[in-house]
């Protein structure tokens, strides 16, 4: 399938997203939006892929943050829907039964900052820069960053970054958490795949209950520690958990078939 402000690549079992806006430090404009959207919607979740990578095209910017240009029109309730919209399209990758890993390799601001947030791992280039500037511009994040920022790095550091709208360099945002590994520039896409070929080596079927059951303790619609227990009864009567548990005893590698 053709995107307009997307480039996918298929490297092995992995698939790479490259949010393609170059010229405009890749900024999330309605067409990304809709790119992204679509994506996690129909193709990622069918995928045969083992997981995803999220970053940006160049050296400069994984996504600088919305286009502002575009907030000029709003009027009335589109606001809320604009901001609904993109949380709803952020959750559909935080959501997704397989690991999404961001390689942020430059500027992930705003609206790129959630992106990467949304994100089950950020893997930063020595020279990424992370930031929510909105309160600068009058206004609030809108895409989940007030929410997603204080689950990751506290609810005292998350009002100082929000607030001051201060960025945070690379290895800041490895000591809050932010970021999960900090690598030098331009192998952040190579230290994405490293991490998933090691997820791929695990139970599929465990990885995606995993995933849903941290994602439920955030949730408080959900009760996580009910999620586990049922998780663990489900997994427990799947064909992987006898492969691994068989592979175990038997002092092999597991052939897990995601059943």
């Amino acid at each position: 399938m053709q995107y307009e402000n997307l480039l996918i690549e298929q490297r092995e079992n992995i698939t790479i997203v490259t949010v393609n806006r170059e010229k405009a430090m890749n900024a999330l404009n309605v067409q990304t939006f809709s790119d992204i959207d679509q994506f996690f919607t129909e193709e990622a979740p069918s995928s045969s892929s083992t997981g995803f990578i999220v970053t940006g095209a160049g050296d400069k910017a994984f996504v600088a943050g919305a286009d502002i240009k575009e907030f000029f029109s709003l009027e009335g309730e589109d606001a809320k829907r604009l901001s609904k919209r993109g949380q709803d399209i952020f959750f559909k990758i935080e959501q997704l039964k397989k690991p999404v890993i961001a390689a942020v390799n430059g500027f992930a601001l705003g609206g790129g900052c959630e992106l990467a947030m949304a994100c089950h791992m950020r893997v930063a280039s020595e020279k990424a820069k992370f930031g929510l500037p909105e309160v600068g511009l009058g206004i609030i994040p809108g895409y989940g960053g007030t929410q997603r920022l204080t689950q990751l790095i506290g609810k005292s550091k998350a009002m100082e970054y929000t607030l001051t709208g201060d960025m945070i360099n690379a290895e800041t945002a490895l000591q809050l958490g932010l970021a999960n590994h900090v690598v030098p520039h331009g192998e952040s896409v190579d230290k994405a795949i490293e991490i998933l070929n090691k997820i791929a080596s695990k139970g599929p079927l465990a990885v995606g209950m995993a995933i849903k059951c941290i994602n439920d303790h955030f949730d408080e619609k959900k009760n996580g520690y009910e999620s586990e227990y049922t998780g663990f009864g489900d997994i427990a009567l799947t064909e992987d958990f006898m492969e691994g548990a068989t592979a175990f005893t038997e002092k092999r590698k597991a052939n897990f078939m995601g059943k």
